[in-house]
């Protein structure tokens, strides 16, 4: 029903947001949701240089993250990172992952993000461990026939 693929194949061809939990001003976990690419064994996003989380990943680059989909069979990849905060390959990497999520720059999305008065910084994701999971075999009898899903190993 459904493959198992590598850690890294997964995320290469998994298009879905990530989660990336950072600590805040306030001491508190912050989970926010985030485009990425997976390049080099390092996951990137792009952001505003004035958002939130730029602040906050500046003043404590540990972080965590997850790619995983809300869809049986579930399955997905978690882990620790160290973010850096590129402030040079912002519009790059925005240009990178708009191809990714929707395919090019040549759409309203795209034209708006790219053309915002601030500038994007990327962040760097490098993994410092990764967790996999997997629940197809305990949820076969209960996945409907016809989903086929690629889950890490």
């Amino acid at each position: 029903m459904t493959g198992n693929v590598s850690l890294e194949r997964y995320l290469i061809e998994t298009r879905i947001p990530l989660r990336l939990s950072c600590i805040s001003d306030s001491g508190w976990p912050l989970v926010l949701s985030l485009w990425y690419l997976f390049k080099d064994g390092s996951l990137y996003c792009a952001t505003p240089k004035k958002a939130k989380v730029v602040k906050y990943l500046m003043s404590e680059p540990r972080c965590a993250f997850e790619v995983a989909s809300d869809q049986p069979p579930y399955c997905g990849v978690r882990g620790r990172a160290l973010a850096t905060i590129d402030q040079e390959h912002g519009v790059e990497i925005l240009e990178r992952l708009l191809i990714r999520y929707l395919g090019n720059t040549d759409n309203s999305l795209a034209q708006q993000l790219l053309g915002r008065s601030q500038p994007e910084v990327a962040v760097q994701l490098t993994p410092l461990s990764f967790h996999t999971w997997n629940f197809s075999d305990r949820m076969a009898t209960s996945i409907a026939e016809g989903i086929q899903k690629s889950c890490p190993d």
